[in-house]
């Protein structure tokens, strides 16, 4: 949505302790690995299997980092529903997950209206700027429902910088679902003129894709909501954190 004073409105379109020392029996007092024979050490060696870590990626994470509208006289911000980039120059299916895993965290770059601009979109959609994060499932034809959530925050106190929110309860993601965000009023965090490459999609009906007051945003699980809306030029300035679930080695086979 912009805000007054801009040009013409244009509508866009785990508990295990490895590391206890190894014991042996009383008969075994007093030896040394340079005791033992060389087919035992061999043995209890390859008895300890090779680490199998969780990794951390960033969704949503780009090389170069966008910078959302406001306080210029061009002002808009994403408002009242749920929406995800799509694209980036570069790259699709941005926020993708491309592993199973958890979302532990989600961070927002937010910019900074005017007085009067927050004032404008406090009083037409809905209240203070509040977003969350969404984890779809994907369908076919775009549809998306709501498998978890996150708390929504206040992000007011946070203008004018990019703050991270830990998750008190993580988010179980699945390899192929999607990290939404979920504005239910508005957020100063979209990035304008960008070229063609960028692209988003948002929850509002297909035949409402300009209509930013409308409520569309999915905030409770199980939501079913048809992703139809494409915008271009634009980006949306968040990102989600995920630990992947650790995946176990294949055992090896004694020769």
């Amino acid at each position: 949505m912009t805000a007054p004073g801009a040009a013409e409105r244009r509508r866009r379109r785990p508990d295990s302790n490895i590391d206890r020392p190894l014991v042996f029996n009383a008969g075994m007092n007093g030896l040394s690995w340079r005791h033992l024979p060389a087919a035992l050490v061999a043995t209890a060696t390859f008895a300890l299997p090779a680490a199998a870590p969780a990794k951390m990626i960033e969704i949503g994470a780009v090389a170069t980092p966008a910078t959302p509208s406001c306080p210029t006289s061009r002002c808009e911000v994403i408002s009242r529903t749920t929406a995800f980039q799509t694209r980036v120059p570069g790259r699709r299916n941005l926020f993708v997950s491309r592993r199973d895993g958890r979302i532990v965290a989600w961070s927002i770059t937010l910019s900074i209206p005017r007085p009067r601009q927050r004032r404008y979109f406090e009083e037409n959609l809905g209240g203070p700027a509040q977003a969350g994060i969404s984890v779809l499932r994907q369908g076919e034809r775009h549809f998306g429902r709501v498998t978890a959530e996150s708390p929504v925050q206040n992000l007011t106190p946070f203008f004018g910088q990019t703050v991270q929110f830990p998750l008190t309860t993580s988010l179980a993601i699945n390899r192929g679902d999607v990290v939404a965000l979920t504005v239910p009023t508005w957020a100063p965090a979209l990035a304008l003129g960008l070229g063609r490459g960028s692209v988003w999609r948002a929850s509002r009906d297909k035949d409402a894709c300009d209509d930013t007051q409308t409520q569309s945003a999915q905030t409770r699980l199980r939501d079913l909501a048809q992703y139809k809306c494409l915008y271009r030029t634009a980006r949306l300035t968040y990102s989600a954190t995920l630990i992947t679930t650790p995946v176990p080695p294949e055992p090896e086979t004694v020769p």
